[in-house]
């Protein structure tokens, strides 16, 4: 998705519509000739135009999800946490998700951001917040961040009172199993740790408490002392 200023709607080009399809290069080309702001989405050749988003289905979910990668990112040198970021992946995909961590390119990351400021390449963890399975979030986008190489997909679904954490394995999604004290541990961010049954009651101090103890973890100092030595590198 991308958001741009008040332009002019040039007379050769239409506005984007729900459903159109599109390379990436049309996509970009019609979204900056939009006359109002507008959020969009590209998502395999296909125009996704945002709905209006709600409070406690989508914006409190949000805020919980950032304030858990806000207390991760802020603890950890050479990461980057974004919020509502365009991501360009392929001639036919540039999704905005809810939230991306990633490793900066500098210290080996497979993403980068560009001159023009937006990420281009996958992001190593990707977060969305859906209403339910039948979200495309959990179909079609799902299939373009496994293709492209996301290593971690999660997804909160609000309505179902679900939350899925999918690990890329072999080349496809895996679901992350929780482990028998109730976490789901990252496997690429290590003591990126999610005590999901209380994400899901709304516990959020027990969320960060859980996330506290990760950033306590053998796992964790390890990968901080890692990061931090490349950056000196």
């Amino acid at each position: 998705m991308l958001m741009v200023p008040f332009l002019k709607q040039s007379a050769s080009l239409p506005p984007l519509e729900n459903g159109d399809r599109l390379t990436r290069a049309e996509f970009e080309q019609r979204y900056q000739a939009m006359p109002h702001h507008k959020k969009a989405e590209l998502i395999e050749g296909r125009v996704f135009m945002a709905s209006p988003v709600r409070a406690r289905k989508h914006g409190k979910p949000h805020a919980a999800i950032m304030m858990w990668l806000g207390t991760y990112w802020q603890e950890t040198p050479g990461i980057e946490l974004l919020d509502n970021t365009t991501v360009r992946l392929d001639a036919d995909n540039e999704p905005q998700p809810d939230a991306c961590l990633r490793i900066e390119e500098a210290i080996g990351g497979q993403s980068r951001i560009t001159e023009d400021d937006y990420i281009e390449g996958a992001p190593e963890l990707i977060v969305e917040i859906a209403a339910s399975t039948a979200s495309y979030d959990l179909h079609d986008k799902k299939q373009v961040y496994r293709r492209n190489g996301v290593q971690e997909y999660l997804v909160w679904r609000v309505l179902d009172q679900a939350f899925d954490w999918f690990v890329l394995q072999d080349g496809i999604y895996v679901s992350l199993p929780i482990d028998d004290d109730g976490i789901l541990r990252s496997r690429v961010f290590p003591g990126l740790w999610l005590a999901v049954n209380h994400l899901l009651a709304g516990n959020l101090a027990q969320v960060i408490a859980g996330l506290k103890l990760g950033l306590e973890s053998p796992g964790y100092q390890a990968f901080q002392q890692l990061l931090g030595g490349k950056l000196k590198n």
